[in-house]
């Protein structure tokens, strides 16, 4: 059996070492949440309607549906064909994508909430939208659009360009080999890269209190669109903040940390599906 060169063993110790504490503190985070908020979680506080006694997340669940649906629906789209031109259609050296690629990380490095004063001047204010889903919606929206284009670039660099020279080769023309080959190809890592944006909407709290508000109700009627809501995170803000309600805070956080889990592992599980698909199809 070889002998392992000292900095060969010091680096297996590190990076098992490292390994180690990072799981443990996920661990650690998670446990501390469930053993603080899972006593406090009763029937009360899945009320249809919020009073200032059961503090109800209801309306925040399905406010957080809504606005994370709202969000999607506009970034995923526009963030998958912009990640399209760039790597499909875009020629390599192009200042415009260079342009626009520095634009989407230094994006995705703005703070939460410089996007919540942005959505409360322009959505909130300049465009009379006032403290309403979509102004959230759109804010949050703006907010994913660069994580969402940068995960959907790394998936389509990740086809083998065989793929498309096989679909060439057959007589596809360039959209068909895009949408039949290359697409369905990517769609773990599109996947991947939904799943980080869904994370990060139901976990923003800072711009949703500058566009889409606090009102702890139910969104209902035509007009849904333009009511005030709050979402389980800013729900969860306002219950610690106030002092009075924080165990209840503590349950919130249970509840979040439930539905990002379900979430992600129905994610996966539909990726996981789709690939097999796509390889067997």
């Amino acid at each position: 059996m070889k002998q392992k060169k000292p900095i060969d063993l010091f680096l297996y110790i590190i990076t098992h070492f490292s390994a180690i504490i990072a799981f443990s503190l996920l661990i650690l985070i998670i446990g501390y949440i469930l053993i603080k908020g899972i006593p406090y979680i009763k029937i009360s506080l899945f009320a249809l309607e919020y009073t200032s006694e059961n503090v109800s997340v209801f309306p925040a669940i399905i406010s957080t549906i809504i606005i994370t649906l709202m969000s999607l629906i506009t970034a995923v789209p526009i963030g998958i064909f912009s990640a399209i031109y760039l790597i499909e259609y875009a020629k390599r050296g192009n200042k415009i994508v260079s342009i626009v690629r520095i634009t989407a990380e230094t994006l995705s490095g703005i703070p939460s909430i410089v996007y919540g004063l942005f959505g409360l001047l322009f959505f909130v204010t300049y465009l009379g939208w006032g403290f309403s889903i979509l102004a959230g919606a759109f804010t949050l929206a703006i907010m994913i659009l660069p994580l969402i284009m940068r995960t959907t670039e790394e998936a389509l660099k990740a086809v083998p360009d065989l793929y498309r020279e096989g679909s060439f080769g057959l007589g596809a023309g360039k959209l068909r080999t895009i949408f039949r080959i290359v697409l369905p190809s990517a769609i773990p890592g599109i996947l991947a890269g939904i799943i980080l944006a869904i994370g990060r909407i139901v976990g923003e709290t800072a711009a949703l209190i500058y566009t889409a508000g606090t009102v702890a109700q139910i969104p209902n009627g035509s007009g849904f669109a333009f009511m005030s809501a709050r979402t389980l995170s800013v729900h969860m803000y306002a219950l610690s903040s106030e002092g009075f309600h924080t165990n209840e805070a503590y349950a919130t956080a249970v509840i979040l940390l439930v539905i990002v889990v379900g979430i992600n592992a129905f994610s996966a599980f539909l990726a996981r599906k789709l690939q097999r698909g796509n390889e067997y199809g």
